[in-house]
């Protein structure tokens, strides 16, 4: 690595390590930000971690986690995934994702969430009971984003979320960046770190039609109607930091005589992640995964917030506790192309936990 690029890589480190200072943890704050759909990993492998992998995780996945490790994708990277999201609740979250290799060491990603909320019941203050009709809530997040490897160490990335939320006739729209970096270290790469700052963005403010209302005045024996609008207030995007570490373990490992590269059958990662919630307690997390041939993988994870070790009164998010989760993934000829299928369950403490299945294709 280069002394320019090293410096680089220096002055990002710093800058996320500041910004820990701007948006860390602040319980005064709980509940004035919006869009929190940000918050939610639409995917299934690191979900089965606890969101443990901001330093190890590669590929397509990495878009929601730590952007540097898109940069990993072998070529062309294609997943789809459906959530059961507190079980219980009705919703279902959907997502695509495509990711692809441009150039020798470039990566483009998209991908798109999507909640469906069902059909709600239209209410008015003179039908509180509803009026028979329905309407449909919908949430989408796009991201699109890059990442690059800058050396065999180094790799970092930048991505653009476009966010909208709309019901019958309120909407919102707005925009968000998420920035990473992961550095690579030990022997055969084994050491790990991640840092990706997230939802960083200006404040969004709903508008639309479900604002106005129309009144009537009596100035001086004549009734003068009017629209009038409410003032909708501005809210602030869920910005968070994550910090994070993993170390790779080879069972039984032999050595490839050309590459100098090891390799094993069995392999165990551990991890650990730091998140610096800017509305919210911060949370540690700690995961592993063990791998058979990379073809067959267990996860599991265990998310804690912040001063609640002995005392689940004091919990504010839904997500704490523990996570599992699988994946197999199958060889599909020998050009490297492989098909693979994931699944995750992540406790909650309200609802019935939530389910993840995905659908992965590596080409």
């Amino acid at each position: 690595m280069n002394m320019k690029k090293f410096k680089l890589s220096i002055i990002l480190l710093m800058a996320f390590g500041y910004s820990i200072n701007v948006i860390a943890g602040n319980e005064d704050r709980a509940g004035e930000a919006g869009a929190s759909q940000l918050l939610i990993n639409p995917w299934t492998k690191s979900v089965g971690w606890g969101g443990a992998n901001t330093a190890s995780i590669i590929g397509l996945e990495a878009m929601s986690m730590n952007i540097a490790g898109m940069a990993y994708t072998r070529k062309t990277e294609l997943l789809v995934n459906h959530k059961r999201y507190l079980s219980g609740s009705d919703v279902g979250i959907s997502s695509f994702g495509l990711a692809q290799r441009v150039g020798e060491s470039g990566v483009i990603g998209i991908s798109l969430m999507t909640m469906n909320f069902g059909d709600v019941a239209r209410t008015t203050v003179d039908l509180p009971e509803g009026d028979g009709s329905t309407f449909a809530p919908k949430f989408t997040n796009l991201d699109i984003g890059y990442a690059k490897t800058f050396s065999n160490s180094i790799s970092g990335g930048l991505s653009l979320k476009l966010i909208t939320e709309s019901i019958a006739n309120v909407s919102t729209k707005g925009y968000a960046f998420d920035a990473g970096i992961r550095y690579v270290t030990g022997d055969n790469d084994q050491i790990k770190f991640g840092i990706a700052l997230k939802n960083v963005g200006p404040t969004m403010k709903a508008s639309g039609a479900g604002l106005s209302f129309d009144e009537e005045n009596d100035n001086a024996g004549f009734d003068i109607q009017s629209t009038q609008d409410h003032r909708a207030a501005s809210f602030q995007l869920p910005s968070l930091l994550n910090i994070g570490a993993s170390y790779d373990f080879y069972i039984s490992p032999t050595i490839d005589s050309t590459s100098k590269k090891i390799s094993a059958d069995h392999k165990l990662t551990l991890a650990g992640n730091f998140t610096s919630n800017s509305f919210t307690k911060d949370q540690y997390r700690l995961g592993f995964e063990y791998s058979f041939r990379s073809m067959f993988q267990l996860r599991g994870g265990y998310v804690l917030e912040q001063n609640t070790w002995f005392s689940s009164e004091k919990i504010t998010s839904a997500y704490t506790g523990p996570t599992f989760g699988a994946s197999f993934v199958a060889p599909l000829g020998k050009k490297g192309t492989t098909l693979g299928i994931h699944y995750a369950y992540q406790m909650t403490e309200n609802f019935s936990g939530t389910h993840s299945i995905g659908l992965s294709i590596d080409l």
